[in-house]
């Protein structure tokens, strides 16, 4: 779980190192998945696990609904909002999505919200307050367009989670995790051939190099990675865990971008921990 939080959170810098060569995000995006698609269909070949609760009807639905919310929106939301805000600023908003499941929760299944889970989304979205007010260095149109797509990539991720935690034990980690990645792949591909007129193959080496190790270091070993934490762990701790991702991120667009890091956000980046932490350690798991 450790080591693949921090391979996600290099992602967003390959993005941002990817982005200094002219191409545009859904074209980066397409890349991603078009190499990492190999992977996933090699081990679901290789992957016969039988599952003593076989899936329904129902419950492929489900996984094909997830791949695309999940993965291929959340993604694309994503993709696009580094065009408008930092690599550390994007990790920070993105890893709000605990507090976003506690909500939702509360909302579609009247899940109550205790006082500690009250506490932990004030001191989540002060934090981000925080950092969000003190990034002065771009337009403001820039930032409230980037944050907004993040948040709503943050949002997307978090009905994924919701979902995946019904269908893992019915699939299985690996199948699942496969699964639902193919068909996001496949999303992400069919959206890219019907509105994107750039071509894929006639682009910098320099895109070609980030795009396969985004594939194989961002995507397709930590996918596994964290999928199996969660199995294991459970999502609370899994997601504590994870918290070693926005710290790895602001790390790496310091040493790599060059991104300012300062004694603000600094402070902000401790509460929005601090709350995503509280969160994830009073979390209540969601089948719905």
């Amino acid at each position: 779980m450790f080591g693949g939080a921090i391979l996600f959170s290099a992602k967003a810098v390959m993005v941002k190192l990817a982005y200094k060569y002219g191409i545009e995000p859904i074209s980066l995006l397409a890349l991603r998945m078009l190499f990492s698609l190999p992977f996933y269909i090699g081990i679901a070949l290789l992957s016969s696990k039988k599952q003593d609760d076989r899936p329904k009807t129902k419950d492929w639905f489900l996984l094909v609904l997830l791949g695309i919310v999940g993965y291929y929106l959340s993604s694309l939301f994503d993709f696009i909002g580094l065009k408008y805000i930092t690599a550390n600023l994007e990790r920070l908003i993105l890893f709000i999505y605990p507090t976003l499941v506690v909500v939702f929760s509360a909302i579609l299944f009247r899940i109550p919200i205790g006082r500690k889970e009250w506490i932990a989304l004030a001191c989540t979205y002060f934090g981000i307050f925080i950092v969000f007010y003190y990034k002065d260095d771009q337009l403001p149109t820039d930032m409230l367009i980037g944050a907004t797509l993040i948040f709503l990539s943050a949002v997307t991720y978090a009905f994924f989670l919701m979902g995946s935690g019904r269908l893992i034990p019915k699939f299985g980690t690996t199948n699942f995790t496969t699964y639902v990645m193919i068909i996001s792949c496949i999303a992400v591909l069919t959206h890219n051939f019907i509105f994107n007129k750039t071509s894929l193959f006639d682009l910098p080496q320099q895109v070609y190099i980030i795009s396969i190790l985004m594939a194989v270091f961002s995507t397709v070993i930590p996918s596994f990675l964290i999928s199996e934490g969660i199995a294991n762990m459970g999502s609370g701790p899994a997601s504590i865990v994870a918290s070693i991702g926005p710290v790895s991120t602001i790390i790496l667009s310091y040493v790599f971008l060059k991104e300012p890091f300062g004694l603000i956000q600094g402070i902000g980046t401790v509460f929005v921990l601090l709350g995503v932490g509280i969160v994830s350690s009073n979390k209540k798991e969601v089948k719905p």
